[in-house]
């Protein structure tokens, strides 16, 4: 499917893609990474649209909503060949655009949209939220925009700071508080004593950063335990060194509180060490993604030991655009 989709465009004009989302980093990276694949795999234009909803009216349910009702400029014709958008913000546009287009649209929503479901020309689901129907497309993990391509054309800007540091190097990539899991002090204390054991008994180096959740308590105690180490603690100043760390890794640690750490970090082909979390609510949801991760060979419980494996990387992005183009051709 993969040859067919690149070898054959859709038109002979770049397709025009719209990239839409509220704005959040995290959210829009879903719906640009996967615009990007489409784009590795067919000549196209992304252009990223921004959807804000004035305060008063941000709260009401998506059925609610209307053009007029937006804080942001609403979007107009020409409308695009393909629409792909993420997060709440984007239902009551997404569910319109079609209509609005004269059916020229393939309208593309990534996560459970859990509205409206069947007005979507396809949906790109985690496989773990356990989503069905005929336009569904499982994936492990959420799309984004991290390729060993990208990676690599990223890391010469660290390297100065990286190539330096003793082998193995193994990234920390720490998550933090979210409706499932925390990260307490006394918690993170714990985590950091065993990274250091680990880091200390392998002669290699730390490269660590934090989430934007990473509680402030929990990113003090954990820089302070480790800070003696070799290597790097991104302090969030300056420029994200994120793909220089999984570019020039040995091995990758991973809290288990966020499945696109977890899945991005398998998309590198590295060994992935999942970190404990304190559990805050019971639920399956990420217990079924980090299976998934693990009867893939990419992921691992952390258990102190920095063990090495092998397995093959990860290209879910990849593998739902391809999904994406061959549903626009037979629609």
């Amino acid at each position: 499917m993969a040859g067919a989709a690149s070898a054959q465009p859709l038109s002979p004009n770049p397709l025009a893609i719209w990239v839409v989302s509220d704005g959040r980093a995290g959210i829009e990276n879903q719906a640009l990474g996967l615009a990007e694949a489409v784009q590795r795999l067919t000549p196209a234009e992304i252009t990223i649209k921004h959807i804000r909803w004035r305060p008063i009216f941000d709260r009401l349910p998506s059925a609610l909503k209307t053009p007029a009702m937006l804080a942001s400029a609403p979007p107009i014709a020409p409308w695009p060949d393909l629409w792909i958008a993420t997060g709440r913000a984007t239902l009551p546009l997404s569910t319109r655009v079609k209509a609005w287009s004269g059916d020229k649209t393939f309208v593309v929503q990534t996560q459970d949209p859990r509205w409206a479901n069947d007005r979507y020309d396809l949906i790109v689901a985690p496989a773990h939220d356990g989503l069905s129907g005929d336009n569904v497309f499982e994936i492990t993990g959420s799309p984004h925009r991290i390729t060993p391509q990208r990676i690599a054309q990223a890391a010469p800007a660290f390297a100065d700071r990286i190539v330096p540091l003793p082998y193995p190097r193994i990234a920390v990539l720490i998550g933090g508080k979210s409706k499932a899991f925390d990260l307490p002090p006394a918690h993170a204390a714990d985590l950091a004593d065993q990274i250091a054991d680990a880091v200390r008994a392998s002669g290699g180096a730390l490269m660590l950063t934090f989430s934007r959740r990473t509680p402030d308590a929990a990113k003090a105690v954990m820089t302070a335990r480790l800070s003696d180490l070799p290597g790097w603690i991104w302090d969030g100043t300056g420029e994200n060194p994120l793909f220089g760390f999984l570019h020039f890794a040995d091995h990758i640690l991973v809290t288990e509180d966020s499945a696109n750490m977890a899945a991005e970090a398998a998309s590198t082909g590295k060994p992935v060490h999942v970190l404990p979390m304190i559990p805050l609510k019971a639920g399956d949801k990420f217990a079924r993604l980090h299976d998934d991760l693990q009867s893939r060979g990419a992921t691992r419980p952390f258990d102190g030991k920095l063990d090495g494996w092998s397995y093959e990387p990860l290209a879910e992005t990849d593998r739902a655009a391809r999904a994406v183009l061959e549903a626009m051709r037979t629609r």
